[in-house]
């Protein structure tokens, strides 16, 4: 709106101490400030109505359609390209997976294939160990009831 630096509001308030005075200075720019929200407000309601006249009118389509059409007169290239990468956008979802998305689905199954291999070795020693222990247990149980059989009852010994 107005360029009014630091510089000219000190010269302006100056004066206005020297003209005005300083007992009526304060009233003074009370009523400046109250003038100046009054030509702000009025201003505002102004380029509301502004607004909505012109969006009651369409005039709002017709200056985006000249704003477009005038980007496109100065910069055809750029409309060319914007053309192109609009055609384009559906492509992308067309393509080929890389080679680097080929080899993590590679390693991936992989892995699953390890982890699998892995599970199955584990439950396979946990089995045998569990069918060596049977046997181990069954050998302690024949070799304790040979050992009772064999020995002699003490007590019959002894009467």
């Amino acid at each position: 709106m107005f360029d009014i630096g630091m510089t000219e509001m000190l010269v302006v308030g100056v004066v206005a101490l020297i003209v005005v005075g300083p007992k009526d200075l304060p009233v003074m720019f009370r009523r400046v400030g109250q003038f100046v929200g009054k030509a702000k407000g009025m201003a505002r309601e102004f380029s509301s109505a502004m607004n909505d006249a012109a969006d009651e009118s369409g005039m709002r389509e017709v200056s985006s359609n000249l704003s477009k059409s005038l980007k496109a007169a100065t910069n055809p290239i750029g409309t060319a390209m914007d053309g192109v990468k609009d055609a384009t956008k559906g492509l992308v979802d067309i393509e080929a997976p890389s080679e680097t998305t080929k080899l993590s689905a590679e390693r991936a199954e992989n892995v699953k294939r390890i982890q699998a291999s892995t599970a199955r070795s584990a439950a396979e020693r946990k089995a045998r160990e569990a069918q060596e222990a049977m046997e181990k247990a069954d050998e302690l149980e024949a070799s304790l009831q040979e050992s009772l059989a064999q020995k002699p009852d003490v007590k019959k010994a002894d009467t």
